[in-house]
């Protein structure tokens, strides 16, 4: 129908011009034409010739099988005659559009779509079929496609997405969706779209002519409901049937708003914790339940009630949003089993206009039951000190440690000490009482303080196991005697005058006096009548030693030995008496010592030197002794030969020694192993190397051969002690009673017996010596 109307406005339009070409006299139409001029008017008048054509139009998506007519063109030139040729050319000549050249019909081929193009431009000109001469000037025609509704509305987006509060109020403003339709909005209303929605109602709307989304309904709650999908219709035509629609999605999601208070799911919870758990352990966990999401749901925890004593402290889990309770102090079943405290949850961001809810929190209450464990024994004081005096008798009690079961069993406590820290064993603990003695005696100058772990564990339980400390200080008393602070050595000058200054000598002592040291000094009784010197005490703890005379002489005494008296304060007081030695000297005219007159001495005493010879004397009187007793004992019966058997070593350990503990650090076994392979080579090591006949008459070859013999046999025994030892060789030499290489009382005493006897010595002794046979560590 609508086809036909535009058909018969096309041929009223075309009438219209076709009119005053009617009523046109033939003179007329011949002036417009250069073929045809009147005489009179051919220089005078020219006039414009004109087409027989208006705008064209064509219908778009023609569906027809033969070519569509457009129109027609025709010029006042052609008599239809057959002399004139129409010819097309522009866009889409030939290829869309088709002009028959003798009628001038137009046609188009193919369909056309507005959309891609909306009108054509061609050019159209009138010729002379045979002479192609222009008859006309080529003229500009314009093929205007027309519009049908043939392009469905289609939205910017495939899909939107929006978010709006819940409990929003009716009519808030959620999105606007907006769509497009490809056909000409200036012809009819292919192109005029309205919104509808077909799907999401009654929740939202959409205004027809914007596509603004709007809520719909008042109080949506997000945690009922937190997304909705909208179906959103664009249709042409402004909506009329027939018209073309598309659609759209959108996914509208509600946002939270904290309008929902925390919720604890039990008003009660009960935990259990072990009294032996450490401070600072989790021993709890609830969590109060927020239908917020987000920052909405962030709660704070706070004990309100039942935690006076500050035992346990609350936090909150970031992440799971639990509350966690923290020990903040040990716990005694003992002394309380149950806590009792009242929770509160609360959350953190309140919304002014949500804060009706009273309160916007909630609480429970959580009880902690505290388990019994079996606890070790625990000490009155985790630190005893104790003093004692370094001269008490050894089992004097010195105080007393204390440890008691906590348990409800109450246990009795056995103690001991931790020997590790009393290595010394200088004290004992009761087993029962815990009463700490003496166990030896005590000095204060080689250990003032005693450290000493006490073990306490409980009797019906060993395995309950508690250390504590007890610290013992020995107190000083006065138990020795002041010393010399350094070695002097006074020097004397020869020309020294009197009451000269010469020495100035102070004193030390290792005891500790409650005050401090006051020693006095003087010359002992023995030098009391002394013309030489005189000894003055400064009363500060230092005495000057002053020449009583002039002149001394280093020929007629080098040296004089003055004995110093020296007495501490202490109660009793006590003294020493020690050697100042003073060596008189020549000196330059500065004063300087040049010459002494005897050696600088130590700081030995008279005394000292008087035990020191004393000494030396009665070791080489026992040495004598022994060298005389193993001299007889060579001689005695043949039945202590067992008892020489036992070869006698000398090992060397580098070590103090421990007593006892040298059972532990040596084994015996070897030297018990050496003694019973000894024994059976009894007979062979004592035998005489060399017959008796001619011991006399030996030469040095015989020595010789007979210590390579023993150094071979030594050499190849494997079971040998692997440390050095004194080898004893079984050859006493020959031509001596005593059968040995010195020639005490021997009955041939030439000297030439002697010297033989030193000869074969030496030539022993270098032979041991000799790398190859020894380690160079053994002695002869």
């Amino acid at each position: 129908m609508a086809q036909c109307v535009r058909l018969c406005l096309l041929c009223w339009a075309l009438g219209l011009l076709a009119a005053p070409l009617e009523n046109m006299s033939s003179a007329d139409r011949r002036s417009k034409h250069p073929e045809h001029p009147e005489p009179s008017q051919a220089v005078l008048q020219r006039q414009k010739r004109s087409w027989v054509w208006n705008q064209f139009f064509v219908l778009e998506e023609h569906t027809g099988t033969d070519p569509l007519y457009v129109g027609k063109l025709h010029s006042d030139v052609d008599s239809g005659d057959g002399s004139v040729r129409y010819v097309l050319t522009g866009e889409g000549a030939s290829s869309i559009f088709t002009i028959d050249e003798e009628t001038g019909d137009i046609h188009a081929r193919k369909r056309l779509d507005r959309e891609q193009q909306g009108f054509y431009r061609l050019r159209v000109r009138a010729e002379h079929k045979l002479t192609r001469v222009p008859l006309e000037d080529e003229s500009e025609l314009i093929v205007k496609v027309q519009d049908i509704n043939d392009n469905q509305p289609r939205f910017l987006e495939e899909a939107y997405s929006a978010a709006v509060q819940e409990n929003s109020p009716p009519g808030t403003l959620v999105v606007q969706v907006s769509a497009t339709d490809a056909d000409d909005p200036t012809y009819g209303n292919s192109a005029r779209i309205v919104y509808s929605i077909t799907h999401g109602q009654p929740y939202f709307s959409v205004e027809a002519r914007t596509g603004i989304i709007r809520t719909a309904l008042p109080n949506m709650d997000r945690e009922l409901r937190d997304q909705y999908v909208l179906v959103i219709q664009a249709r042409d035509m402004e909506g009329q049937m027939g018209g073309l629609s598309g659609s759209t999605s959108v996914t509208v999601t509600l946002t939270d708003v904290n309008d929902n208070p925390p919720r604890f799911a039990h008003k009660r919870y009960e935990f259990s914790v072990l009294e032996s758990a450490s401070v600072l352990l989790a021993v709890a966990r609830l969590k109060a339940a927020d239908a917020d999401i987000g920052s909405n749901a962030e709660l704070d925890y706070s004990i309100v009630d039942g935690d006076a004593a500050g035992a346990f402290s609350i936090s909150t889990d970031e992440e799971t949003r639990e509350a966690v309770i923290i020990l903040q102090q040990p716990l005694d079943y003992e002394t309380k089993s149950t806590f009792s405290l009242k929770i509160e949850a609360t959350n953190r961001n309140i919304d002014p206009q949500f804060a009706t809810f009273d309160p916007f929190s909630d609480t429970a209450t959580v009880e902690i039951i505290v388990e019994d464990v079996n606890e070790p024994p625990v000490f009155s004081t985790p630190v005893s000190h104790f003093q004692v005096s370094e001269a008490v008798k050894v089992g004097t009690v010195i105080g007393t440690v204390s440890a008691h079961d906590p348990d409800s069993s109450s246990s009795a406590i056995r103690y001991s000490i931790d020997r590790n820290t009393d290595l010394e064993r200088f004290f004992h603990v009761d087993v029962v009482s815990g009463a700490v003695s003496t166990a030896k005696p005590l000095d204060r100058e080689a250990e003032p303080q005693h450290n000493i772990t006490i073990i306490s564990w409980e009797n019906l339980d060993p395995s309950q196991v508690s250390r504590g400390l007890a610290v013992i200080s020995v107190l000083d008393i006065n138990d020795n005697a002041p010393e010399f602070a350094m070695q002097y050595e006074t020097l004397l000058c020869e020309n020294a005058a009197s009451a000269q200054v010469i020495q100035t000598i102070s004193a030390v002592d290792i005891d500790d006096p409650p005050g401090s040291h006051c020693f006095r000094f003087s010359l002992d009784f023995s030098a009391g009548n002394n013309s030489n010197f005189t000894l003055r005490d400064n009363n500060n703890n230092t005495a000057s030693l002053l020449t009583r005379r002039s002149g001394f002489r280093r020929v007629d005494q080098p040296l004089y030995l003055l004995p110093v008296l020296m007495v501490d304060s202490g109660h009793p007081a006590l003294s020493s008496t020690h050697t100042l030695p003073v060596h008189v000297c020549e000196c330059d005219e500065d004063g300087f010592a040049q010459v002494c007159g005897a050696a600088l001495s130590s700081t030995y005493t008279p005394l000292h030197l008087h035990l020191c010879y004393t000494f030396i004397l009665t070791c080489s009187l026992t040495l004598l002794a022994v060298m005389l007793w193993r001299l007889v004992s060579r001689r005695k019966a043949p039945h202590l030969e067992a008892e020489r058997s036992v070869r006698e070593n000398t090992v060397q350990y580098d070590d103090e020694g421990g007593g006892e503990q040298d059972t532990e650090a040596f084994d015996m076994a070897a030297l018990q192993n050496l003694t019973v392979k000894q024994s059976s080579e009894l007979q062979e090591e004592t035998a005489p190397v060399c017959p008796a006949s001619a011991l006399t008459t030996l030469p040095d070859s015989v020595f010789q051969q007979c210590l390579r013999s023993r150094l071979a046999v030594v050499d190849s025994d494997s079971s040998a002690p692997p440390w050095d030892s004194l080898q004893s060789y079984v050859f006493e030499g020959c031509g001596s009673l005593a059968e040995s290489l010195s020639s005490l009382d021997s009955t041939r005493s030439d000297s030439q017996q002697s010297s033989g006897d030193l000869q074969r010595f030496s030539t022993l002794a270098e032979l041991y010596r000799d790398p190859e046979h020894s380690g160079g560590s053994s002695e002869l």
